[in-house]
Order: structure tokens, then sequence, then C-alpha cells
């Protein structure tokens, strides 16, 4: 079990600070090493079981240590109350880019080819952005075959977690976790059943473009 050094007091932390100013590295190691249980208690929040804690509490760190090199002690707050914004935020970010890269590859996936052999991903099924009047009429012979492919390829669940996740009856896109709360599963067997259910739709796609 890790165990980290006791909480600097407001007078320790002030001298410690003025040390760091006067170019003491020792103290600038100090004030983050003090500060190390803050971040072990804010990971626990964040905590998930499929994650390495030991991941998340290098993420925290990072933030502890963005927050005692920006910390401004003449603003009348503690470090902590200002380190624990810095590491959450940290955290927070890790959180996003995670989510995003991990949408990004299942967006990307091809699900099939064209008729001229060109990989066909889901994103440029359901994308909306503008386009001139031959893509209008391409996208549209694309959007016309999505909505049966995931009739009659996809279970019931995994109609709904696709349709959830790439906003295909409301218009809004839910991560992941949202849909887990939403259908009270856990986010993982979200993300199985979203792999498996574009492997599939892909498999079809294929198999009716031959």
């Amino acid at each position: 079990m890790l165990s980290f050094p006791k909480p600097l007091d407001a007078k320790e932390e002030e001298a410690l600070f003025a040390e760091f100013r006067a170019g003491k590295k020792e103290a600038r190691d100090r004030l983050i090493e003090h500060n190390l249980r803050l971040v072990a208690h804010i990971v626990k929040k964040y905590s998930q079981p499929e994650r390495d804690n030991e991941d998340l509490l290098s993420i925290g760190t990072v933030g502890l240590i963005k927050a005692v090199d920006t910390f401004d002690e003449t603003k009348g707050i503690r470090l902590g109350t200002y380190a624990a914004r810095c590491i959450e935020n940290e955290l927070l970010m890790f959180f996003r880019a995670g989510k995003k890269s991990a949408k990004e590859v299942y967006l990307y996936d091809p699900i099939g080819t064209d008729k001229e052999g060109n990989a066909i991903s889901l994103l440029e099924i359901i994308e909306t952005q503008e386009e001139d009047y031959t893509d209008k009429v391409e996208k549209k012979e694309k959007l016309s075959v999505l909505p049966k492919l995931i009739e009659e390829t996809l279970e019931e669940r995994e109609r709904e977690i696709i349709a959830l996740r790439y906003g295909l009856l409301s218009g809004r896109e839910m991560t992941q976790r949202e849909i887990a709360n939403r259908l009270s599963i856990s986010r993982s067997y979200v993300s199985r059943i979203e792999k498996k259910a574009l492997r599939k739709l892909r498999e079809e796609y294929e198999k009716r473009s031959r």
C-alpha cells in the first residue's frame, strides 16, 4: 500500500515557497512530495476497475507539479486548494483525450468498400458536413443503406447502443459512460457491444457489396 508524507502546515508551506522562489530545488521537491496524498485522494474519485490507478496517480502528479510551479501565494489561498483544481483538470483532460481517441478509432473503422474498392467508414456514412451536389447524392445512397443494415444485422441491444453512441435518432452523441448509466450496465460492456456491432456491420456491408 502506498504511503505519503504528511501534509504541510501553513507556516511550513510558506517557508518552502520562500526557499523555492530563492532557487532551491529541494524546496520544490518537498512541496510536491508533501501533497502527493492529495493526488491519491482525488484519484480515488476517478478510479475505474479497468484502469490501473498508478497511471492516474502519474497523471494527477503532473497536475500537482504544474500547481506548485504556477502557484501564487499572494492570492491568499492555500496550495492544496489550488492544487486540487489543477489535479482534477489534468485528470479530466486525460479522460477527454482518451474518449476522443477511442471514439475516433471506432468512427474511422472501415465497415466496407464502395463500388471502386475504396474503404468506407461509419463516419463517412453518418457525418453531416457540407458537400457538393454529387457528394450529397452519394451520401444519400449510403444513408439509405445504414438503417436497413442496422435493423437487419444487429441485435436489439446492439442497435440501441449504436443509435445512442452516434446520435442516429436524437442527433446527440452519447459517451460510453452515459450509455452505461442509462442502461445500467458497465462501460466496458458498452465498449464490447459497440465493437462487436461495428464489426458485424462491416462484415454485412462487405457481403452485400459483392
